[in-house]
């Protein structure tokens, strides 16, 4: 049952990792069954993704449109891939599901009252932006070039700028989020405790494929750098009582394109628990008992 909501003034952090974000999807509906609803929240990638849902209070949307569609060759494939360009169908995914198959409740989303960013990587400069999301109609484009995943997706255009998957500039802005002013944050990752990030296995072809933006080129090198630096900076602000991590509980063996719906609805399950799990130093950590 939904209890009360109330707009805890705190970030909300979330991590992408292609479909490893049912994940995410289960500690967000989770937080919505407990009325949890936060000031200030940041999703990469796929976090973008499993944010709209959430902040459009639909419980279950989330993990329905990640498993619903995987036969579907219009929502993800090599067919998709070849024909346009993108491995996830923009039409499918940013049009068709949204609009028609499994709308958006765009009235709940307006009647947020806190801020939403999705982070995006700006291809000329190989900086993070960090694009307000205000209506999910006008602004959906942000969406999509958050989760626009190099190698598997087009560069997406905007405003006289070039974009890609928001991970490669910050894959955690936790450092952004605190520049901001939110003095407690709560992160959502989609990797267990023991995960450290490698050097990037096709760099060369990452490297010949996007040679016009060196910048972009240059954090795609030292991407597992900056991202275990953030993990170690993490770990401190865990032990300094400025950040609560919930993360996956065990070894997450689901890839960033993953077409078994098992193994989806059992990652979004763990989610779900892990939240549970949580709930107890969560409302210490925020101050709500």
């Amino acid at each position: 049952m939904e209890e009360k909501t109330e707009l805890i003034k705190a970030g909300l952090i979330l991590e992408g990792g292609g479909m490893r974000g049912v994940y995410t999807a289960g500690v967000l509906d989770f937080f919505l069954d407990k009325g949890l609803e936060f000031e200030e929240v940041y999703g990469v990638s796929a976090g973008s993704v499993h944010a709209c849902s959430y902040l459009s209070k639909q419980r279950g949307r989330a993990i329905s449109v990640s498993v619903d569609y995987l036969k579907d060759p219009r929502y993800c494939g090599v067919q998709s891939l070849i024909k346009t360009g993108d491995l996830f169908g923009v039409k499918m995914c940013y049009d068709q599901i949204p609009n028609h198959l499994n709308p958006y409740d765009h009235e709940a989303f307006l009647a947020y009252p806190g801020r939403f960013y999705a982070v995006l990587t700006d291809c000329e400069t190989g900086e993070a932006r960090y694009q307000q999301i205000k209506d999910m109609n006008r602004d959906i484009w942000a969406i999509r070039a958050s989760s626009s995943l190099p190698l598997v997706s087009r560069i997406v255009g905007s405003h006289g700028h070039l974009y890609l998957d928001g991970g490669i500039a910050d894959s955690i802005p936790i450092e952004h989020s605190e520049a901001k002013g939110n003095s407690k944050n709560v992160v959502i990752l989609t990797r267990d405790k023991s995960y450290r990030k490698g050097p990037n296995g096709a760099i060369r072809l990452l490297r010949c494929l996007y040679r016009r933006y060196p910048k972009l080129v240059s954090q795609m090198e030292s991407r597992h750098i900056r991202y275990n630096q953030t993990l170690d900076y993490i770990s401190k602000g865990e032990e300094e009582g400025r950040i609560f991590v919930i993360r996956p509980s065990s070894e997450v063996t689901v890839g960033r394109v993953e077409k078994s719906k098992e193994k989806l609805l059992a990652l979004y399950e763990q989610g779900y628990r892990d939240g549970e799990a949580s709930y107890q130093d969560l409302k210490i950590f925020l101050g709500l008992l």
